[in-house]
């Protein structure tokens, strides 16, 4: 039986862009699973998940989510809703 966990998490290819070292990955991704842990993201996921549920696209497998910028929740497509709008890959419009 296979495993269901994701092989490739902490092998994201701009790790290998950026020459990151073996311990500087792993200092990251610590850092970013303690990070997504925190209450403030927790409850940014819970608003967007459940704007979701609303609007009908919640695991329905369309590739419409809810956009991550502070303009408002508005439907968009994954991949417009994730690609880079800031300077080296990083969003303008975080909240």
């Amino acid at each position: 039986m296979d495993s269901k966990r994701n092989k490739n998490a902490g092998k994201h290819p701009s790790y290998d862009k950026l020459n990151m070292s073996e311990e500087r990955r792993k200092k990251k991704i610590a850092y970013d699973k303690k990070y997504s842990a925190s209450p403030a993201r927790k409850k940014y996921r819970a608003e967007l998940n459940s704007a979701n549920r609303k609007a009908g696209t919640y695991g329905n497998g369309d590739k419409l989510d809810m956009s991550h910028t502070t303009t408002g929740l508005k439907l968009r497509t994954q991949k417009s809703n994730r690609k880079n709008n800031g300077q080296n890959g990083k969003s303008t419009k975080q909240k």
